[in-house]
């Protein structure tokens, strides 16, 4: 079996750090917040094992891709047209996408818009979503004392003053209180770093201390992200955030297509998202926007960073899900 190699591509007028590895048919794998290619460390040799060729790249304005001054260089039309110049500088007419968290949202988009390049889709905590009925910051919850965290993440350089303090606390805050090991999400008591603030502090606040790391993330790969975001920054990240009512704008043109490639979704037993009013029953839907939906999952146990926490579990279904194309 290869090893994985890493390089830089020139895309849609970016470089793009990727890792890759295998020889095959293309896989592309894209991470979420705040996370980095490192995310699919589990996947790349099994994928690569099983005759495919994968390739995860760090996001524009994650890792040591580059990182637009512009918030709206982060829509989800440049983000699309960032996956689609990676098949082109990898010389591939087609790819299945994975994505986990944001990774997800675009996963279903370059699917839903580019049927011919992405030939299947799997996505891994976020579902596949119709367009909601007013923009997300007019839905999402706020009174004056507390807001839900894409509002303050919406505020540029807000978000980015508290994270950057201490990059490897505010990772580990982060991670420890998103994972399975956290709780149930179906008792408040449990911290959940993607849920309701109060307006007056930060997100970390909220968060505990965690005692150590969790036990599915090793130190020296924890190091891997701690070093990637001191050299990023937090702002690549958040400004996925503050396209939201862009891309809600953006997606009227898109009422009504559906995703019709193959798909296949998993999701953590205790997922933050689940936490979110409604999030089930938008799962349950989805057969409606995704036709050829093959397998809908939940990991037992799991939490919001699947693919790291339950790699054996995850890599199960992707093999089986791309075994069936």
């Amino acid at each position: 079996m290869t090893l994985p190699t890493n390089r830089f591509l020139k895309v849609n007028g970016l470089r793009l750090h990727i890792t890759e590895q295998g020889k095959g048919p293309l896989i592309l794998l894209c991470h979420g917040f705040p996370e980095t290619s490192h995310a699919w460390r589990h996947q790349l040799p099994a994928l690569a094992q099983a005759g495919y060729r994968a390739v995860a790249p760090d996001l524009r304005g994650y890792g040591t891709s580059d990182c637009p001054e512009a918030v709206e260089a982060y829509a989800m039309r440049e983000l699309v047209d960032d996956l689609l110049g990676l098949l082109d500088a990898l010389g591939e007419d087609q790819a299945v996408v994975i994505g986990g968290d944001w990774g997800a949202a675009l996963a279903w988009q370059a699917a839903r818009v580019h049927p011919d390049r992405f030939r299947a889709v799997a996505a891994l905590g976020v579902p596949m979503m119709q367009r909601a009925p007013a923009k997300p910051s007019e839905i999402f919850p706020k009174t004056d004392q507390v807001w839900f965290y894409t509002h303050y993440f919406a505020i540029p350089g807000l978000a980015e003053r508290e994270l950057e303090i201490d990059v490897g606390m505010s990772l580990s805050k982060i991670y420890s209180a998103a994972s399975g090991a956290a709780g149930r999400r179906d008792d408040p008591s449990t911290p959940n770093p993607f849920g309701m603030l109060p307006r007056s502090g930060g997100l970390l606040d909220v968060l505990p201390e965690p005692r150590g790391l969790p036990d599915w993330l090793p130190a020296e790969d924890m190091e891997c992200f701690v070093k990637s975001f001191e050299t990023s920054g937090f702002r690549g990240g958040l400004n996925y955030y503050r396209n939201l009512d862009r891309n809600w704008v953006n997606e009227s043109t898109l009422e009504g297509r559906r995703v019709e490639v193959p798909a296949l979704y998993l999701v953590g037993e205790r997922d933050t998202g689940l936490a979110i009013p409604g999030m089930r029953e938008l799962i349950e839907a989805m057969p409606v926007a995704v036709p050829d939906l093959r397998v809908s999952r939940t990991i037992p146990g799991a939490g919001h960073w699947l693919q790291q926490e339950a790699p054996g579990a995850v890599n199960a279904a992707l093999l089986g899900f791309l075994a069936s194309l």
